[in-house]
């Protein structure tokens, strides 16, 4: 990436400043890196992270992933696009549905058509575990987000640009998920836990950037990235907060999985390991499977295959849980 102009969709995110830290450790000769996201204060605050005197490849462009000129603007002179932005609390999105359809649908789309215009060269799209067979309205606008991308590959014509996905769980630490929620509400002197056998994936932000990087530089163009990641049981993560901590069980709320799923059944006739991810082609590539398999010494997974957080291989124990709390903490 060095050289190259990026554009970061939601850049003020968790992983939006995680991009741009590796980026600007591992590139340091990146064109530059254009953060593009409609929170002010948020974009007020990260740049006295990155004062323009000393990191002058850093830009903050204020707009909205629903606002198409917008993005037209932004996304001018841009090699590589990473989309972030989404609406992605799934109690908001269920009370406020057509807000998020905008957002994570229509905004979608947006980049898409941008992308195209202005001849971007890669875009790398975020995803979620629920988008896997989804159950809730947020998880079912970010499924329908990764098949428009995945089918921007066939609508490009004779543009080069490549789309892709990043699929991957709960990224631990990061504003929102369950660690640090957990950690704020310990002083309470209880813990709500939805249900003592719930599992979820466990990824850091460090993880999930590398995710994305790998994607940006070796996607053909429609595949559907899955890292191979650690699992946690619910109760090990309460234990490694407080073994001592009361437990109040409240029950699964609604749109809400009790494991998370990344790979579905379904999935699996497409999908394919690389190694250190997963796989998932589309039905129909724009490039010879045969060759992909060749060049990224792919491995067909076998038929009826699921990757889900209760069948995983690896688990986090209550002793790796504390140290990922002490040593993601700064992340919370």
């Amino acid at each position: 990436m060095n050289g190259k102009t990026i554009l970061i969709t939601g850049g003020t995110g968790s992983l939006g400043q995680s991009l741009t830290d590796y980026i600007i450790e591992n590139y340091p000769k990146v064109k530059k890196i254009i953060i593009f996201s409609r929170d002010e204060q948020k974009q007020f605050q990260m740049a006295q992270k990155y004062p323009e005197e000393s990191f002058p490849q850093i830009r903050f462009f204020l707009g909205d992933v629903r606002d198409y000129d917008r993005l037209l603007r932004a996304f001018n002179g841009v090699d590589y696009v990473i989309h972030a932005a989404a609406m992605k609390h799934v109690h908001l999105a269920e009370y406020n549905p057509d807000e998020c359809v905008k957002t994570n649908i229509l905004g979608a789309q947006n980049v898409i058509n941008a992308a195209i215009s202005k001849n971007v060269s890669s875009v790398v799209a975020l995803s979620t575990d629920k988008a896997c067979a989804p159950i809730n309205l947020y998880g079912a606008t970010k499924l329908a987000s990764d098949k428009l991308f995945i089918a921007a590959n066939n609508i490009k014509g004779l543009n080069p640009i490549k789309f892709s996905v990043v699929r991957y769980g709960n990224v631990f630490g990061s504003k929102g998920s369950v660690a640090p929620f957990f950690i704020n509400h310990a002083s309470k002197g209880f813990l709500p836990v939805t249900d003592t056998s719930m599992t979820r994936f466990n990824i850091t932000l460090n993880e999930g950037v590398k995710l994305v990087i790998h994607a940006l530089e070796n996607a053909w163009g429609g595949e559907i990235f899955v890292p191979k990641i650690s699992s946690y049981r619910i109760l090990d993560l309460v234990e490694a907060i407080d073994s001592k901590i009361k437990i109040n069980i409240t029950g699964i709320r609604p749109g809400e999985k009790l494991h998370e799923e990344m790979i579905t059944t379904s999935d699996s006739f497409y999908t394919y390991d690389i190694g250190k991810y997963f796989v998932i082609l589309p039905a129909r590539p724009n490039f010879s499977i045969d060759k992909y398999i060749d060049f990224n010494k792919a491995k067909a997974v076998d038929k009826g295959f699921s990757y889900t957080s209760n069948n995983n291989q690896s688990f986090e124990t209550v002793e790796s849980l504390k140290n990922l709390i002490e040593t993601q903490k700064e992340f919370f």
